[in-house]
């Protein structure tokens, strides 16, 4: 009684073969019948591979993404801006790193708890998904802070940019029960080079977005020369 199942399974391994034998126009008589089997079979460990390849990139993918946000975490992210700097400095090519810290957001957590605090995470997220380019590189570091990648454009692009991305974020409101949830966002801007290395362009970016609350919370607008505050 116990083989008849792997008999059944045999055959039905044989099915797709035997159906790619006739339509190649191959007598099947004139196929062993042996032949057939091992056909089947490596087929079956072909769909099983193919299966497993899925689930491990299925895997790889979700130990690269917030779980929250849907967007990159700080795993993800580090591997994300690796890369860039390699490409960077192999064809010379310009992008920008912009670090973010959320304004307000501490008293969203204390006031209205944590789940009133992940929406605003979430929305936040979404809004920078929403504002840059399907090829630039969204991610949530940690808490409430959060970087983007910006390629291929000039310092002057990315300063606008930056600029563009706070007021987005300022202008993002959240519906929560009877009331309505936002916050701010003071953003650091670092041009990447060829030189640049992980840690180092992570601190400039770093000092930027310090330097940039420093000016927000002296109700500021970014000078002209923002970009200066990131060397």
């Amino acid at each position: 009684m116990p083989a008849a199942p792997r008999a059944r399974a045999a055959f039905d391994d044989r099915q797709p073969v035997r159906a790619e034998i006739a339509r190649a126009g191959i007598p099947s008589r004139s196929v062993p019948m042996e032949l057939v089997t091992l056909l089947g079979e490596i087929e079956r460990l072909n769909a099983a591979l193919k299966a497993e390849q899925a689930r491990s990139a299925a895997l790889e993918a979700s130990a690269d993404t917030d779980a929250l946000t849907e967007v990159f975490n700080r795993r993800g992210f580090d591997r994300e801006l690796r890369r860039t700097l390699a490409y960077i400095k192999r064809y010379w090519t310009r992008a920008a790193l912009i670090y973010i810290d959320l304004d307000g957001f501490k008293p969203v957590n204390d006031r209205h708890g944590h789940a009133a605090g992940d929406a605003i995470l979430k929305a936040v997220a979404a809004t920078l998904v929403r504002s840059v380019r399907a090829s630039d590189i969204v991610a949530r570091l940690g808490g409430d802070e959060f970087a983007v990648i910006l390629w291929n454009l000039s310092e002057a692009d990315a300063a606008a940019k930056a600029f563009a991305l706070e007021a987005a974020v300022a202008e993002m409101a959240v519906a929560w029960e009877t009331e309505t949830l936002s916050v701010g966002a003071s953003i650091g801007l670092s041009m990447l080079g060829p030189d640049d290395e992980l840690a180092d362009a992570l601190a400039k970016a770093d000092r930027a977005m310090y330097a940039r609350k420093a000016q927000r919370k002296g109700n500021i607008l970014p000078p002209r020369g923002w970009i200066a505050l990131t060397r």
